[in-house]
């Protein structure tokens, strides 16, 4: 669930900037084509096995795709889909929070403020006063009315809202105390958090699987519900059926708090971090595994923190340093890690991806598809382009632009030819008769983009040009080309060329293909073709293979 604000600058508070994310790292968008992945804005994988994901597009439209339990994809129906879905009821509607139980429900929060619920709904969690199944979404409305709902915070199986003007609602189960009500009685529709928060403004919600946490204005910190593993940090492990400050996190202002299954971070002003509650995979980072009932400072030897990360159907913990540095600990993969682990990744939300079981998102990503290229792409939109090329190659009397320091970098080859006592350094065009015109430009291409899109027949010349120049890795690519491209019509062609250039290994994967097909590949043209010592030296062998038994 999204248990914390979107991202926090150090320095300046919440800030709601969030580094462009990879979402290719979670494996159901590999269902996406590239133009449906740059159409994201927003995004959220979730689910009890990680396989719901629901996406929001530049024109604010919400799809959804996955396996739909409990119908928490909000399509109307029970059906699952490996196609995005639309869902029409939320067209044009900007949203600015989502979450999501372990049913699972599914709540959003507008940026007008509306509220909408779908998905499991046993416990009332959707807030709708009944029990059925929000097969799709449902305006959430009972106490809410002039409210404008601005986060959600799911837990298992109870929801929570915050209000524009920092107050808190609740429903759903409440076998602990979780909805905050004094009893624990479900709670059917929403309903405001009162005790002692009645008159404080809270700015930020979490859940865990059966706790709630609220923090307000000025930095004091809220809990209550299940607290058998001390994950309300209250010193001691009695549910509480309605909020308590937490004493020991006196004198500190908090900027952040994150709730996993049953243990719980908070990030302070000045870029602390503490830890309370479960412990059993080391995801406090205390170096032990015992749970703990009040906050401990953790990762006290690292520099600033600037956000945290924890997910109420995980184990995982991370958090995020001022110089960009990502850290976990926890249950990694199912491995407990006690320490917080120096990481290679460069936002919080990878950790969930590769390392969190269900690798399910702790926040709603938001994309930034702004003009930046990566310089393999910015060197990709170069080839042949004569506004910035310094070289032309003439190959069929065509041109190919290229760029000499690209040449250089990128091929032993050029290396040499362009050292000054060659007299090619001094040319602005270089002709080219030794191979043909597609071949010369895919050779070219690859340097600027590291693949190939060549026909095989084609291939066969690249492999040619990549043996003469050494390039071992374009060497290998051709095979790869060739020996999918294997039909009986060029079979035998491709063999004669195999042998022609040493590829020892095409030339197996060619002859086998012959011997196999032997029939029809001495009925085609490319046979009858070949020289006469080259047919011999087929037959011979294809003969000790036993293609000739009969």
């Amino acid at each position: 669930s999204l248990l914390a604000l979107p991202g926090t600058d150090g320095e300046q508070g919440p800030n709601l900037s969030v580094a462009m994310v990879d979402v290719s790292k979670w494996p159901l968008f590999k269902l996406l084509s590239t133009q449906e992945l740059a159409s994201i804005r927003q995004a959220c994988i979730f689910g009890a096995s990680a396989n719901e994901a629901i996406y929001i597009t530049h024109d604010d439209e919400v799809y959804v795709l996955g396996l739909n339990c409990s119908n928490c994809l909000g399509t109307g129906d029970s059906q699952s889909t490996i196609v995005p879905k639309k869902l029409d009821s939320l067209t044009g509607k900007k949203l600015v929070s989502l979450s999501y139980g372990s049913g699972p429900h599914v709540l959003l929060a507008t940026q007008e403020g509306e509220l909408y619920a779908w998905g499991h709904n046993g416990y009332s969690q959707l807030g709708n006063g009944t029990t059925n199944q929000g097969v799709s979404p449902i305006l959430v409305t009972t106490n809410l009315q002039n409210k404008r709902v601005t986060e959600v915070a799911c837990g298992s199986h109870h929801s929570l809202a915050l209000t524009h003007e920092g107050e808190v609602f609740a429903w759903g189960y409440n076998n602990c105390g979780q909805v905050g009500s004094g009893s624990t009685a479900n709670q059917p529709t929403p309903r405001k958090v009162s005790n002692c928060l009645q008159n404080k403004v809270m700015v930020s919600i979490a859940c865990g699987q059966t706790s709630s946490m609220a923090v307000a204005d000025n930095g004091e910190v809220y809990g209550w519900g299940y607290n058998g593993n001390g994950q309300l940090g209250l010193g001691n492990n009695g549910n509480q059926l309605t909020p308590c400050r937490l004493i020991a996190l006196q004198g500190l202002c908090v900027l952040q708090i994150a709730s996993g299954y049953a243990h719980s971070l908070a990030l302070t002003d000045e870029g602390l971090l503490y830890a309370w509650g479960a412990n059993t995979y080391g995801q406090l980072g205390t170096g032990n595994k015992s749970n703990q009932l009040s906050p401990v400072q953790v990762m006290t030897e690292k520099e600033r923190i600037v956000e945290i990360a924890a997910c109420h159907s995980t184990h995982t913990s991370a958090a995020k340093t001022q110089s960009g540095q990502v850290f976990m600990w926890g249950q990694c993969r199912g491995q407990p890690i006690v320490l917080p682990h120096l990481t290679h990744f460069s936002s919080t939300d990878d950790v969930f991806a590769c390392f969190a079981m269900p690798s399910v998102m702790w926040r709603l990503l938001s994309m930034e598809h702004d003009d930046f290229l990566t310089v393999a792409q910015s060197l990709k939109k170069e080839f042949d382009n004569p506004e910035t090329s310094d070289l032309k190659f003439s190959v069929d009397g065509k041109y190919i632009h290229v760029h000499k320091a690209v040449l250089k970098i990128r091929c032993e080859h050029f290396r040499s030819m362009f050292q000054s006592h060659w007299n090619e350094d001094m040319k602005e065009v270089i002709e080219i008769d030794q191979f043909s015109y597609p071949v010369y430009r895919s050779f070219l291409e690859f340097l600027y983009t590291d693949s190939v899109d060549l026909p095989p027949e084609d291939a066969i010349g690249l492999l040619d040009l990549a043996t003469s120049y050494c390039e071992n890795r374009l060497k290998k690519l051709c095979q790869h080309i060739i020996k999918r491209g294997i039909t009986v019509e060029n079979a035998f062609s491709l063999l004669s060329a195999a042998i022609r250039y040493d590829a020892e290994d095409l030339e197996e994967f060619c002859f086998k293909f012959c011997v196999n097909h032997l029939t029809e590949v001495t009925q085609t043209a490319a046979f009858w073709q070949i020289d006469g010592n080259m047919l011999k030296e087929f037959i011979c062998r294809a003969s000790h293979c036993g293609a000739f038994k009969n």
